[in-house]
């Protein structure tokens, strides 16, 4: 048995697609009055006073978190079908399939939302860890830990016994993905061959 683990955002896409969501559903002027708004949890995060996890629940909830459930799921689902497809590196596409041609189990692991990717990665036949959205409480959150780091390594343990597979592929394009890439056997940093 083979697991080929893979990155979305920058790795298989060619653009980070919470942002790019985050823009086509609020508008460039919300999000530019929202970069104002959120400046003191930006400097924050950057002087590393605050988490990844934090600084993205806070951009979730600033941009969501008044926005009724049945809207944001309409408008993720039409990003998900319109845009995600368009974004996909080819050379991202050819390994992906190699992989699963080969019989390996893939798995996209990423911080992007769960509810933008689920409908590809179900399409291409490949698993899917991702940050969870809540659409359950009174405001729009994040529902798990934000997908990152430290994260990436601790829920593909959650899912695979590592132990049970002969080779560990993993691709990447950031530190976000280090930790997910010391699973690995074979790591592709910013590659593919």
């Amino acid at each position: 048995m083979h697991l080929a683990l893979f990155d979305f955002d920058g790795t298989i896409s060619t653009r980070d697609t919470t942002w790019d969501f985050i823009l086509r559903a609020c508008g460039r002027r919300r999000v530019l009055s929202g970069f104002v708004h959120l400046s003191p949890m930006i400097l924050s995060y950057s002087l590393k006073r605050i988490s990844h996890h934090e600084a993205k629940q806070a951009v979730i909830r600033h941009y969501f978190g008044d926005w009724e459930k049945d809207a944001f799921i309409r408008a993720a689902r039409h990003y998900a079908r319109t845009v995600v497809p368009t974004i996909i590196r080819p050379e991202a596409a050819s390994r992906i399939n190699r992989h699963l041609g080969m019989g390996h189990t893939v798995a996209v692991v990423t911080g992007s939302l769960e509810v933008l990717l689920s409908e590809w990665c179900t399409g291409v036949g490949v698993d899917l860890i991702a940050t969870g959205i809540d659409l359950n409480s009174a405001s729009i959150g994040l529902s798990t830990r934000n997908c990152f780091r430290e994260e990436k390594a601790r829920r593909v343990r959650e899912k695979y016994d590592l132990g049970s597979f002969e080779t560990i592929y993993a691709y990447g394009d950031s530190s976000g993905d280090r930790e997910m890439m010391a699973l690995a056997h074979e790591r592709y940093y910013r590659r593919f061959d």
